[in-house]
């Protein structure tokens, strides 16, 4: 008799454990609500990348190890590019006065190609959650080599067949968390460089040849806008941009890290 007592009060007991557990189910996960750019509104910070005095010379690279390389004009090294006092392959980025703003990310992915044993471009930026797609143009075999160093991106280490015009090899990674200039190489050319960042909101640009970019689609609002060059590091204004208005900001670079 003992023993049926206990086996029921086991079962009653488990009965109720049950039943609390179904109370105390945790509720659906909100629905994420996106913004939607108002072009109606919107605002735009431009502006140039400047480089005070000279820069170091680009040097040429020797791609004499694979034939393959040197298909096409000289390879120089991209450090410092430069043209006119304008400096290209700078990332410009809105790191705060969003708020609570939330933007979907593009499926569209940001392409980087590697062609004459190069990635072009040098420097890109994509959002968190866009797919980054590189493409192998190259007659000669290369593998993607990423290196994110914030927890949640992963490293990658991606071989990619020789390709054609007509027939590249392609492959697509996406990055989970922000990150600024993750490095992807090439360990079978070990001159090529290029860098990925990786942006919670869609406003950044990357500076281009004669040093410009130019950030559209702000809400009006007062941001924190950063420049960041591979060997220079950041720069950081602060920008108010009204509706329906165009900032200028520009940034200026001097010498070398140790020189400034």
């Amino acid at each position: 008799m003992r023993a049926r007592r206990i086996v029921s009060a086991a079962a009653m007991a488990a009965a109720l454990c049950v039943a609390g557990c179904k109370k105390q189910a945790a509720p659906p996960a909100a629905k994420q609500t996106y913004t939607t750019i108002d072009w109606n509104t919107a605002g735009t910070i431009e502006g140039t990348v400047h480089y005070a005095g000279t820069p170091p010379k680009p040097i040429e690279i020797d791609m004499s190890q694979d034939p393959a390389c040197n298909l096409g004009p000289a390879n120089y090294t991209e450090g410092y590019v430069v043209s006119h006092g304008g400096m290209a392959n700078v990332y410009v980025y809105v790191r705060d006065g969003l708020g609570n703003r939330i933007y979907p990310a593009p499926t569209q992915p940001v392409d980087v190609d590697q062609k004459g044993c190069r990635y072009t471009p040098h420097v890109v930026g994509a959002m968190v959650g866009q797919p980054v797609r590189f493409t192998n143009s190259d007659p000669t075999m290369h593998n993607v080599y990423i290196q994110p160093t914030v927890a949640g991106n992963q490293s990658e280490n991606i071989p990619q067949s020789p390709g054609s015009s007509q027939s590249p090899s392609q492959d697509e990674v996406t990055f989970h968390k922000p990150e600024l200039m993750i490095p992807v190489r090439c360990n079978l050319h070990p001159w090529m460089e290029a860098f990925v960042n990786v942006a919670p909101n869609p406003f950044f640009a990357v500076s281009d040849a004669t040093g410009h970019f130019a950030i559209k689609g702000l809400p009006p609002g007062t941001y924190t806008v950063v420049a960041d060059q591979e060997n220079l590091g950041q720069q950081t204004a602060t920008v108010t941009v009204g509706a329906k208005q165009t900032a200028t900001q520009d940034f200026t670079y001097k010498g070398t890290a140790s020189q400034q």
